[in-house]
């Protein structure tokens, strides 16, 4: 007669054995294409990514991230290749949950620091829907006139579009402001002459100031602020490409 202890334990074995395969599987499938899109990810990072990255601690935390799920995987294929498969499913379910968050964070990273406006439609539509955005959640007065800031190229757009969008986020940190006023006109020199006010309580965070400095260095430009209890003004001059007509 068949002993169907016998029996049934081989075939928990065999089940155990197929679902450590399937799982050892998918854990080398996820691992492979993890690696491949972090080594993508690097490889296609858009300048202004590569130039926010020693300046925006959000990003560099989000490329921690993405280091770690590759080890929270590797470590799920040795639980699999142990046959400690509850150890590997805890460990896989840390890393997908990881995976979300990271990927969520740097959709709203990119979002903030290249929206798709500016790409489409160029500087003055950008800062113009910040603005909107913005006034309408602090009630703050916001007087633009930026329009002659679309000469510039798309990089330098993009570079100065972060120093607008930094320094009205730190006049509501401080603030927030009753009103925010940004004028961008032409200066001597195929230049552009850039001026940011705000009447927030002046900065007290040096480091505020050098993130906005590093920004503007990036556009071969010199920030210069005056800060006073009534506000902050800021400027710069930011010389035009040559080559563009």
């Amino acid at each position: 007669m068949a002993d169907w202890a016998t029996i049934s334990a081989l075939a928990t074995a065999g089940g155990t054995l197929a679902l450590a395969f399937t799982t050892y599987a998918s854990v080398r499938s996820a691992n492979r294409a993890a690696r491949v899109a972090e080594a993508s990810l690097l490889a296609d990072l858009r300048p202004l990514l590569v130039e926010s990255f020693e300046s925006d601690e959000t990003l560099r935390v989000n490329f921690r991230d993405i280091a770690g799920v590759a080890l929270l995987l590797d470590a799920a294929l040795d639980f699999v290749r142990r046959g400690e498969t509850d150890r590997a499913d805890e460990i896989l379910a840390r890393a997908l949950d990881r995976t979300r968050t990271t990927i969520g964070e740097l959709r709203d990273l990119s979002f903030n620091l290249e929206p798709v406006v500016l790409r489409d439609h160029g500087f003055s539509s950008a800062v113009t829907a910040l603005a909107q955005d913005k006034g309408i959640e602090h009630a703050i007065q916001v007087e633009l006139d930026v329009s002659a800031a679309d000469a510039l190229g798309e990089r330098e757009q993009a570079a100065l579009y972060q120093i607008v969008r930094e320094a009205l986020e730190g006049a509501i940190r401080r603030g927030p402001p009753n009103t925010f006023t940004v004028r961008i006109g032409t200066a001597p020199h195929r230049a552009l002459s850039v001026e940011i006010v705000d009447d927030a309580p002046s900065e007290r965070r040096k480091r505020s100031i050098e993130a906005l400095e590093e920004r503007a260095r990036g556009l071969d430009a010199e920030l210069s602020v005056d800060q006073e209890d009534t506000g902050t003004r800021m400027q710069l001059v930011v010389p035009l490409d040559p080559t563009r007509e």
